[in-house]
């Protein structure tokens, strides 16, 4: 098992053979997935899949996003999403592929009960908008894709402690950050008061390494260059 964590750690993925395992040696609080993960699986039929995920993630959470580029068909899409079980989130991305903000349908779903994954949010602005928006009961996700922030060569760990601060009085809203790219970023997630940290499923092994010592992963590395240079017979 992962060592103690405050922070709630969900597995991003599109593997459902690899459930049980995930939950069971890494501790795995929930799960999402969104289209590109999908399709990278070779996902072809969006419902079955989703069926199959929900019945091995076992009553925990679970996000699926909607694939629509317009404010209509995303709300029509959520909502049969969101009939698949009551551990469903659904993910509507921040804007449309033309920019255009999806914190109206977010409100609007979000009014209805519907439990919205806010996805794809990398900025303060977008962040606040989201906010005017989520203001009832209705459990809630605000997605902060920090990994992606970090590539940009920006620190996302203010924004998303930004975010906490944002929606410290609205209990049922949680803030996740999401598009992990080294293990290092789930401290990061935990130490700016994020719920939730994604983590990819090839990643999540590297959990077991947290706290090990430094002058044993160091022999331990040098004895691997010492035995994979053995195995390849290099000769000089």
């Amino acid at each position: 098992m992962t060592p103690d964590l405050s922070i709630a750690v969900f597995a991003d993925g599109a593997s459902i053979d690899e459930i049980d395992m995930l939950t069971q040696s890494y501790g795995v609080k929930g799960f999402t997935t969104n289209p590109t993960l999908m399709a990278s699986a070779g996902v072809k039929d969006y419902l079955p899949f989703a069926r199959k995920l929900l019945f091995a993630a076992d009553g925990r959470p679970v996000s699926f996003e909607v694939f629509a580029d317009d404010h209509d068909e995303m709300y029509r899409q959520a909502l049969i999403l969101n009939d698949l079980a009551p551990n469903v989130y659904v993910k509507i991305p921040i804007t449309t592929t033309s920019g255009e903000s999806c914190t109206p349908v977010m409100g609007a779903l979000h009014r209805e009960g519907v439990k919205v994954n806010a996805t794809a949010v990398f900025t303060s602005e977008q962040v606040k908008k989201i906010a005017e928006e989520l203001t009832s009961a209705t459990p809630a996700v605000v997605s902060i894709f920090a990994g992606r922030i970090a590539d940009a060569g920006i620190d996302p760990e203010p924004l998303c402690t930004e975010a906490v601060e944002m929606f410290a009085n609205r209990p049922g809203i949680e803030v996740l950050w999401a598009s992990c790219r080294e293990i290092f970023n789930v401290l990061q997630a935990q130490r700016s008061g994020c719920d939730i940290v994604t983590v990819p499923f090839n990643l999540l092994p590297k959990l077991l390494g947290l706290g090990r010592s430094l002058e044993q992963f160091s022999l331990e590395t040098v004895r691997m260059f010492f035995d994979d240079a053995e195995l390849s017979g290099f000769v000089l």
